[in-house]
């Protein structure tokens, strides 16, 4: 038998997956977060971490390095040629032998969820990252650099737009929302500026539990109507097309109807399909090419194990 091993490498975790030729998963483990951006140690620490998993991985399963014909990692974080060059010297100064290679974690959504060879990945979940794999297996992303490239649509992004509702009805004497009802119940705050701005290092610290209340003020809100949070679901929604519509224009597909996955927990757990079916009108409006939309429902991590069988 031969044993696989793919890493999907996340912000805030990563799972390691033991797969057989036959694409079985047998076995996984997770560990924190390796997103080389988001730690002390850099590239150095994420390496580290990522070596532990493995060997986890391995130890649990009673395999040795040499078992092992081939380890795909696509992480969070390898935007750049020089960055997965940095990743591979570091792994291997951390003891990993296995054949390995390394792709930005959105890749392997696009395996992960299309029929096809060629698609597109749209992840919304801490973050965001727009991914393709065209006709030809040329790779390419648009945004991951937060607002360098203006990613919306990823959970910090949506707590902050939240708040700016609040904030601009309760300090500037704007419009109404119904996300200040729902930040007051939800934090058991005044309806102040001092009540308010008090809240300000709970998100600086992103502190999870405060992202993922503000997360939710947002898309209960939106469930019950709101027009302030309706028009941010709008410019995720516009936005969204146009990083998909890019791949479209940048890249070379033959299919009829191409393929879009959406992942992360924006998109998978909490957008509603009035927000994709509005995603998917206006991207193909912006490139005359019909798609099909759909959320992945299997974990990104299995991508790994059909990139290395293709």
């Amino acid at each position: 038998m031969s044993y696989y091993i793919g890493v999907d490498g996340g912000g805030t975790k990563t799972q390691y997956a033991l797969f057989d030729e036959k694409k079985n998963m047998l076995a996984s483990v997770k560990t924190e977060g390796t997103n080389h951006e988001n730690l002390a140690g850099g590239i150095p620490e994420a390496a580290g971490i990522l070596m532990r998993g493995v060997e986890e991985l391995l130890l649990n399963n009673a395999l040795m390095q040499n078992e092992v014909t081939f380890v795909l990692m696509a992480l969070a974080g390898m935007d750049h040629p020089y960055q997965e060059e940095a990743m591979a010297k570091a792994l291997k100064k951390a003891g990993l032998k296995i054949p390995f290679s390394l792709y930005n974690d959105g890749f392997i959504v696009v395996k992960a969820g299309i029929k096809g060879k060629a698609g597109v990945g749209y992840n919304c979940g801490t973050g965001t990252c727009c991914n393709s794999i065209d006709s030809d297996g040329n790779l390419l992303q648009i945004g991951g650099f937060g607002p360098l490239s203006g990613d919306v649509g990823g959970g910090l992004w949506i707590a902050s737009n939240a708040f700016r509702l609040v904030y601009n009805e309760i300090c500037l004497g704007g419009e109404k929302t119904v996300c200040t009802k729902k930040m007051v119940e939800k934090f058991g705050i005044a309806e102040t500026r001092e009540e308010l701005l008090a809240l300000i290092p709970r998100y600086e610290q992103e502190d999870d539990r405060f992202i993922r209340d503000m997360i939710d003020v947002f898309f209960e809100a939106l469930a019950e109507g709101d027009a302030p949070a309706k028009g941010v679901s709008d410019y995720m929604a516009e936005r969204g097309a146009r990083f998909i519509a890019g791949h479209i224009r940048k890249q070379h597909f033959t299919e009829d109807v191409i393929e879009v996955v959406l992942s992360g927990s924006m998109h998978t757990k909490l957008v509603s399909d009035e927000y994709i079916a509005q995603m998917q009108a206006l991207t193909e409006t912006l490139t005359g090419r019909k798609c099909r939309f759909t959320r992945l429902t299997v974990p990104p991590v299995t991508g790994a194990i059909n990139w290395m069988l293709e």
